[in-house]
């Protein structure tokens, strides 16, 4: 067994051991790793693996294992070898995400991807686990800053049906969907949450001074409530079938939907919520000879449609 290997079972097993452990029956549980007939030879090979560890910081401890402190056995102590909960206040999770978003440094990206599971609040309060998405909207640096001031802003707007309008907006969270980042605040004009694609934005954001402060409990993402293919409530779902090799990310990368059985074909019918308009058949295609538009036939027609204009080219 490779030293390394013995080192990172030696630690499993003290982790999950629910007394101590003795050598001996550290040695009968890793069999392999402490293999040699003689015993001493075993036990110094044990004792520099437990100085190795100890040297990194793993805090393996040596406790009696009876009354008369006859015997003794080997644990780690899980509240000393697991690092706390990282928590961030609103101001130190925004700071960090406006430094690494205008440093175009890429590791300075990943480090605070790491950290964000650690965010409670701040600008990007209910992001969960998604990516810093796409580093090319050119609204993000602007939009970062108008949420972490609390500020309102003004800016153009253009929705997916491409009308334009200008929108007042309280600025409250950040929310990525499929790779894209959208703005999500108070709207003044409509008097409630509303949330805004960057990419749609026209120009810079125009700041207006103060604006409301988020409600108890604010999270962005559940403002955001779309498929990757854009924002809105859902009107109703759409299925689509996917190919056995794509079935299982498709199904899981989407909020809300529902996997069915498996077709004779190996195909599995997903359901996914869906919004009239061409945005779904874009998704669709996306997966290319791997995915169908089963139902409704609306979003067939879409599908279809597109299919033959890019045939006619």
């Amino acid at each position: 067994m490779h030293p390394l290997e013995r080192l990172v079972n030696l630690v499993a097993l003290l982790l999950e051991a629910k007394m101590p452990l003795t050598f001996e029956q550290i040695r009968e549980k890793l069999g392999e790793g402490y293999e040699h007939r003689d015993p001493n030879s075993a036990k110094r090979m044990f004792e520099r693996d437990k100085d190795v560890l100890r040297d990194i910081g793993v805090p393996i401890e040596v406790v009696s294992t009876d009354a008369w402190e006859v015997e003794f056995g080997y644990r780690i102590d899980k509240d000393r070898y697991y690092l706390p909960e990282i928590a961030f206040t609103p101001e130190e999770i925004s700071a960090l995400f406006v430094a690494a978003r205008s440093g175009g440094d890429a590791s300075a990206e990943d480090a605070v991807r790491k950290l964000l599971s650690g965010a409670e609040a701040g600008i990007l309060a209910g992001l969960g686990g998604a990516g810093l998405g796409s580093a090319t909207e050119p609204s993000l640096s602007e939009a970062a800053e108008a949420v972490a001031a609390q500020r309102r802003v003004r800016f153009g707007y253009r929705t997916s049906r491409g009308e334009s309008s200008e929108r007042t907006v309280d600025a409250f969270g950040l929310a990525i969907r499929g790779g894209h980042w959208y703005l999500v605040g108070h709207d003044l004009d409509r008097g409630e949450i509303r949330s805004f694609r960057l990419s749609r934005i026209a120009g810079a954001l125009e700041a207006l001074g103060e604006g409301m402060a988020p409600p108890q409990g604010f999270r962005a993402a559940d403002h955001v409530q779309a498929g990757p293919w854009g924002p809105g409530e859902p009107q109703t779902s759409a299925t689509v079938a996917f190919a056995p090799e794509v079935a299982w990310w498709a199904a899981n990368g989407v909020a809300g939907a529902e996997a069915g059985a498996a077709r004779v074909d190996g195909w599995v019918e997903v359901r996914v919520p869906w919004q009239p308009g061409e945005s779904l058949a874009a998704w669709v295609l996306s997966f290319g000879p791997d995915a169908e538009a089963v139902d409704p036939p609306e979003l067939r027609a879409e599908v279809l449609a597109r299919l033959e204009a890019l045939g006619a080219r």
